[in-house]
């Protein structure tokens, strides 16, 4: 797991350094903004449209062959862009080719590489193995984009692609020496004797109350609340006056925040999806907190708690993701995550730029928070009142009268 974490961590880096490249590169082909989003939407469009394939992939072949094909691929796709534009021959076509081909690998490599790691450890553990992996991810972010501007002054645009392009021939190369935990082993020997379930991941995931109640929190929390590069943005530049410095504290306290809820999310032993819902109304509440708040001081008291709920929430969403369902539909329903979290990650921006718009920057943070609130304090209601007439349901226990004449021949 160790080793593990170590490559996980070289390709995150690599990773994140590589988009703040493309992002770059795209401006200085197209001068454009527009086509830099476009160049974002590209790469994550494939996980819309063949997010369920990739994860039927992943169930029905070898976990560790699997993520070592597709990082070695990504390793591929990294050195053909290096080459282009060091000989001076990629152009915004081609690069918008190559993050679609970027994106449609990562719908088999994300779901195979989060499960492998979740392999290395006995069961018990495996919501301490997420965390860190959460942990891995933020350090990652923050350690890559920050690495981007060093990487293009040092070794250019060709160079920072390429050094990607190593972090996943890292990958590639730790994965053979990992040696799976004793669970693991069991459940793939189970699923091997057992006949191959044919159901589709999206009928499964439908057929299970708790993953729509989860996708639910999810998509009105990621749409109404987890944007905080636009909402906490025209916030600090409008309504407070603050500049691009006070945004960069702003935006360094959510990535503190974020990491210490990613490490204290380590110590959820059996995350519910009721959790989930509470972390996700307590982001709402200090959301709406802070969308009230009259000077910067108090905003920034906000911040941090807000990205440790959102962060813990996260970790507890995923783990309920890979561990809730059979071990052999595991890779589906992450591909069915994958698939729906593209959707309203594609959808959100737009629809929070015009509450924005319409609401005022204060409003959006409150309104937003508000209607989280409202829509999971209207599922768990719903939720009480099943269990209610569950219970009511259940016909009572009658005792079971004995004759007197069958105590005295039992004495």
């Amino acid at each position: 797991m160790r080793w593990w974490s170590a490559a996980n961590l070289m390709s995150n880096l690599g990773t994140w350094m590589q988009l703040t490249v493309q992002n770059l590169l795209v401006l200085q082909l197209t001068g454009s903004a527009a086509a830099t989003g476009l160049s974002l939407s590209v790469q994550a469009a494939p996980g819309l449209v063949f997010g369920l394939l990739g994860g039927a992939a992943v169930d029905r072949w070898p976990r560790k062959v699997t993520a070592a094909v597709s990082q070695a691929t990504l390793a591929l796709v990294a050195f053909a862009t290096a080459a282009l534009v060091a000989f001076g021959m990629l152009n915004v076509t081609l690069l918008l080719v190559l993050a679609g081909i970027t994106g449609l690998i990562a719908t088999v490599d994300g779901p195979a590489t989060s499960l492998l790691g979740n392999d290395l450890v006995p069961e018990e553990d495996v919501p301490s193995a997420i965390a860190l992996g959460s942990v891995v991810h933020s350090v990652g972010r923050l350690a890559g984009t920050a690495l981007a501007a060093v990487g293009i002054a040092a070794i250019g645009t060709a160079g920072a692609y390429a050094v990607n392009g190593l972090s996943f021939l890292f990958v590639t190369a730790v994965i053979p020496f990992l040696r799976p935990a004793r669970h693991a082993r069991e459940a793939a020997a189970r699923a091997a004797e057992q006949p191959e379930d044919t159901r589709g991941g999206l009928s499964f995931f439908l057929s299970r109350r708790s993953l729509v109640a989860l996708a639910v929190i999810a998509a009105v929390s990621a749409v109404l609340g987890r944007n905080y590069q636009l909402t906490l943005a025209t916030l600090v530049t409008g309504p407070m006056h603050g500049g691009a410095g006070a945004y960069g504290l702003v935006s360094t306290l959510l990535a503190v925040g974020g990491i210490v809820g990613a490490v204290l999310a380590g110590r959820l032993r059996k995350p519910t999806v009721r959790l989930v819902a509470l972390l996700a109304a307590a982001g709402a509440v200090f959301q709406m907190v802070a969308g009230l708040s009259p000077v910067m001081g108090m905003l920034l008291l906000m911040v941090v708690p807000m990205a440790v709920v959102e962060s813990v929430c996260d970790t507890a969403t995923n783990t309920v993701l890979q561990t809730d369902p059979p071990a052999h539909m595991r890779g589906r329903v992450l591909g069915v995550w994958r698939s729906v979290s593209t959707g309203w990650g594609l959808a959100g921006p737009p629809l929070l730029g015009l509450l924005v718009q319409g609401a005022g920057e204060r409003g959006a943070l409150v309104l937003g928070g508000a209607v989280i609130v409202a829509v999971i304090g209207a599922g768990l209601l719903a939720q009480r009142r099943r269990a209610v007439r569950r219970a009511a349901s259940v016909p009572p226990v009658r005792p079971v009268l004995v004759p007197e004449a069958a105590y005295q021949a039992a004495a």
